[in-house]
């Protein structure tokens, strides 16, 4: 909790604070998500609906493909950009080591996440869906599979090299997502259901 500068907890963060405690405060009074992507404070909601349907959905496909022993996929778990602990994001799911179970962190390392999944809410924007894949890729994190209900479309982003992905491979709900090394796994995308129209 935040403190007042007379001591006692408030709403504000203190003056001077870092953007790591505004951001856990404003999660704290509004339920909203927040993270930080490349040192910009990004709000969003809590996923509804069809966007929960479609993280269970794909974390049982995971699950059912068989993930490599020694792995399994986590909602609600953030990872922090290497070296810098204030610049962190949240996946919808994400692949770590199952020692992440017994980590008293809340901040895992990505040099750690196999795959980070990013399940594209109704309002996100282009822009900030591009920012979170570069911040993936300066990151370090292998893969990136980004899933947009609102047209029913996937993107499997592989190879980080220089703060980009260097190969994008897309497709549509109804075709297998083919995740490369290290996890060799084919995640189905038959059942995910797309968003209706606003």
């Amino acid at each position: 909790m935040v403190e007042k500068p007379d001591g006692d907890a408030g709403s504000c963060p203190r003056p001077g604070g870092s953007l790591r405690e505004v951001a856990e405060r404003v999660e704290e009074m509004t339920g909203l998500r927040a993270q930080i992507v490349g040192g910009k404070l990004v709000m969003s909601p809590t996923p509804r609906g069809k966007q929960a349907g479609v993280i269970r959905r794909l974390r049982r496909h995971l699950e059912a493909a068989g993930l490599p022993d020694g792995l399994d996929a986590y909602e609600v778990s953030s990872i922090a950009l290497p070296d810098d602990p204030d610049d962190y994001v949240t996946p919808d799911l994400v692949v770590l080591p199952t020692e992440w179970e017994e980590d008293d962190s809340w901040l895992a390392d990505p040099r750690e996440a196999v795959l980070a999944v990013e399940v594209v809410s109704a309002s996100e924007r282009a822009r900030e869906i591009r920012d979170k894949a570069d911040w993936y890729a300066v990151a370090g994190v292998p893969l990136l599979l980004v899933i947009d209900p609102r047209n029913g479309t996937w993107a499997l982003h592989s190879r980080p090299d220089n703060g980009a992905y260097q190969e994008v491979n897309p497709g549509k709900f109804g075709e297998a997502a083919l995740l490369p090394e290290p996890l060799r796994l084919e995640v189905a995308t038959d059942d995910l259901p797309q968003y209706g129209k606003t």
